[in-house]
């Protein structure tokens, strides 16, 4: 069994120090490429989906999150205020917080044009940070932290758009799940439970979970009540770890509350102001519990195409080792994650242990040099044997590429 905290250590992943804090964890190089692959992975399929991004400060004023409802719903959750001291008579005074959600920054992006009906839907999203004061005891590793990176998005539409847009995410939270080669274990839908930590409309709830039923007809889902956000109903995407616990990773969410408490509108056909429907979505949630969820599911061995290292060139002598960095030069001009282990790492044989999680592996020795080849070994024990270099590099760039699960297809 595999856990992340463990390996995300011994692969280089994260770590943590004691002066930054708990529930802050720092990346390491190998961790950050890890990262940056998903963060620009999901930033491409939301372009193809028709979401637009944007960038939204990380903190804000308490009034912004009183009146989203965060500060009397959810503030045991959000860090103290933060009041200004300096600046001038007109900032003194002023108390600013750490964001706890995005959805009030998107309101206020959205509240800042004129809309049309003719725009709708709107999809914005941010790869954003969001913050939480979790109590020490509960924190651990990359799952539970206090700084979180959230793949966050907003949709602003009408209410005959609402359940569609809302099918739609659940359709690429599909899509993105088979990439990552990750898969759900229940969809759940999470209603209010009578604790007085929700928006209290009884019409609000029962439009919201209408349209998300109607979004789950045909998938086999539970209800579990006290589970919702404090503003409306959600479908939570559950992931099993393979210790069997299981968490929520990826979220679609129908609001009405904050569309009402921000005065959003567009203008309709008719020429008058009518209420957009706020739906929340977030593909791959937190990076943070994504990656902790992959190191464990995958045993360290990612995907192709997010593995920080996707070929290692090993030369055999010194003699070759002139050989071997020119092929990883080539192999870095293609966009290829290479790294060069030459014979000061130790012998061939605990060089390619040391590179068991590296999805290939170029062993160049003096026949190999001498005819512009590599003999190939691959990370699940299958040995190609000795393919032209450009061949190779043809098949590692196609295969990261395409985010392929298969390491070496047949021809």
């Amino acid at each position: 069994m595999h856990d992340h905290r463990r390996l995300g250590r011994e692969l280089d992943l994260f770590d943590t120090d004691p002066l930054m804090g708990a529930g802050l964890p720092y990346w390491l190089p190998d961790g950050a490429v890890v990262r940056h692959a998903l963060e620009e992975y999901v930033r491409e399929v939301e372009r193809a989906a028709g979401y637009r991004h944007v960038y939204s400060p990380v903190l804000g004023k308490r009034e912004l999150y009183e009146i989203s409802g965060h500060w009397s719903h959810y503030s045991d959750d959000m860090f103290p205020p933060m009041r200004l001291g300096g600046g001038g008579e007109e900032s003194r005074g002023e108390e600013l917080v750490l964001r706890p959600s995005l959805c009030p920054h998107h309101a206020l992006i959205y509240r800042s044009r004129s809309h049309s009906y003719r725009e709708l839907p709107l999809r914005m999203a941010e790869l954003g940070g969001m913050y939480r004061s979790e109590p020490s005891g509960v924190l651990g590793g990359l799952t539970r932290v206090r700084s979180i990176q959230l793949n966050d998005a907003h949709i602003f539409c009408t209410l005959e758009q609402a359940a569609a847009e809302a099918r739609a995410a659940l359709d690429l939270i599909g899509k993105a799940y088979a990439d990552l080669g990750i898969r759900a274990s229940r969809y759940r839908l999470s209603l209010p439970g009578d604790s007085g930590k929700y928006v209290a409309d009884p019409g609000l709830w029962r439009r919201a979970t209408a349209l998300l039923e109607e979004v789950l007809d045909g998938v086999e889902h539970e209800s579990v009540e006290g589970e919702a956000a404090f503003y409306g109903p959600k479908i939570d995407v559950q992931i099993t770890d393979p210790a069997g616990r299981e968490s929520t990773l990826s979220t679609v969410q129908i609001d009405f509350h904050q569309p009402e408490r921000f005065d959003l509108h567009y203008i309709g056909p008719d020429g008058a102001r009518h209420r957009p429907v706020m739906v929340h979505r977030s593909v791959i949630g937190s990076v943070e519990r994504l990656v902790a969820h992959l190191v464990e599911a995958h045993g360290g061995a990612f995907p192709v195409w997010l593995a920080p290292v996707q070929l290692v060139v090993l030369p055999v002598g010194d003699a070759q080792e002139e050989r071997a960095l020119e092929v990883v030069r080539r192999a870095e001009a293609r966009g290829i994650r290479a790294e060069l282990s030459g014979p000061g790492h130790g012998t061939l044989g605990a060089r390619v242990r040391a590179a068991r999680l590296v999805p290939y592996q170029a062993v160049i020795g003096e026949r190999e040099a001498e005819a512009g080849c590599a003999a190939v070994r691959l990370r699940d024990g299958r040995r190609p044997g000795a393919v032209p270099v450009d061949d190779l590099l043809e098949r590692v760039g196609a295969r990261a590429g395409d985010r392929g699960a298969e390491l070496w297809a047949a021809a």
